[in-house]
């Protein structure tokens, strides 16, 4: 196994990622990016924000692996390991929250929750 490892190491194996794939990953990350804040900054439905939130989330993860494989090290790869990590602590506190909220006032609206600001 070590062997064949080495063997395709030596042979130049995996290729680099050429410049107009990495264009290409990285135009769908910036969409999915501002489909993302487009949607947060103009819906006021908490789930819809919390959704939106999320797609930032990976389109930031889908350029971290495009430009760890394109440099061909996995320092991006660990990153967004760790973004998921806080993705997903993000989505438990927020969907407590939107529970919370949602038992409180009967309304996912965030207009409605602007009386809370101190």
């Amino acid at each position: 196994m070590n062997t064949l490892f080495c063997t395709l190491a030596q042979s130049g194996w995996p290729e680099p990622m050429p410049t107009g794939t990495l264009f290409h990953y990285l135009v769908i990350s910036a969409a999915m990016f501002v489909i993302g804040l487009i949607g947060f900054v103009t819906r006021r439905n908490l789930i819809i924000m919390f959704l939106c939130t999320e797609l930032m989330f990976q389109a930031a993860g889908l350029s971290l692996i495009a430009f760890s494989r394109f440099h061909l090290n996995h320092t991006g790869e660990t990153f967004v390991i760790f973004v998921l990590t806080v993705a997903a602590a993000e989505a438990a506190l927020a969907l407590a929250l939107v529970v919370l909220l949602f038992r409180r006032k009967e309304s996912l609206d965030a207009e409605r929750w602007a009386e809370l600001r101190g």
